[in-house]
């Protein structure tokens, strides 16, 4: 299994990402973490990850999971065509909402136990791997929030538990949620869930049975 898990955009550290990765440069960016924002805004998001990643040498394409609703097998098929899953941060319960919906989870554990594909991310794409997405609600990242066309989807609390533990981004850092992320790890400690707290510019790498965090 090769995961690179930023806590804020690529992080620090774009080059441990191309190690694990080899020659393969097909990326499929999943953006539905923005589903929460207006047209305008989403295509702004899309074209800054797009340049980022172009700009360490990567070749993205956008996947955007309301089209593959109801289609897993047709989303296993694009998915499974890629070298990098990289999962844009935004709100971690819309993201899990359209993971359940397409059916990402699934195809996504199965990649990953195959050692098919390389998942990066930052943000709300490291939590989706941990076991659960307790202790990460707050007014920032509301899970009561379903946007449009996500009306007959449904909130899993559980993540895909790919990992052991949870992924806390924005640990400590100059970011908007890093108030909320204090709260979160207090959750954690007070409920003996393990997780790994990384600041902005870190990411956690995993490549095979090693674990390092740089940054």
């Amino acid at each position: 299994m090769r995961l690179y898990l930023s806590s804020f955009r690529i992080g620090n550290r774009p080059d441990e990402l191309l190690r694990l990765l080899g020659d393969g440069r097909r990326t499929a960016l999943i953006l539905n973490a923005d589903d929460y924002k207006d047209a305008e805004a989403r295509a702004a998001s899309l074209k800054r990850e797009i340049d980022e990643l172009e700009s360490v040498g990567l070749r993205p394409f956008e996947v955007d999971l309301r089209d593959y609703f109801g289609r897993q097998e047709a989303l296993a098929e694009v998915l499974s065509g890629v070298d990098l899953i990289y999962v844009r941060g935004g709100s971690a319960f819309v993201l899990r909402r359209a993971f359940t919906a397409s059916g990402a989870d699934d195809v996504i554990r199965r990649l990953l136990a195959d050692d098919a594909v390389v998942y990066g991310g930052y943000s709300a794409g490291p939590c989706m791997l941990g076991p659960t997405l307790r202790g990460i609600e707050g007014e920032i990242d509301n899970p009561s929030f379903v946007p449009p066309g996500y009306e007959d989807t449904v909130l899993e609390w559980d993540a895909l538990g790919v990992l052991p533990y949870v992924v806390a981004p924005h640990y400590r850092s100059d970011h908007v949620e890093s108030a909320e992320i204090d709260r979160s790890v207090e959750y954690f400690i007070a409920h003996h869930i393990p997780f790994i707290a990384i600041s902005d510019g870190q990411a956690v790498v995993i490549d095979g049975d090693t674990r390092t965090v740089v940054g």
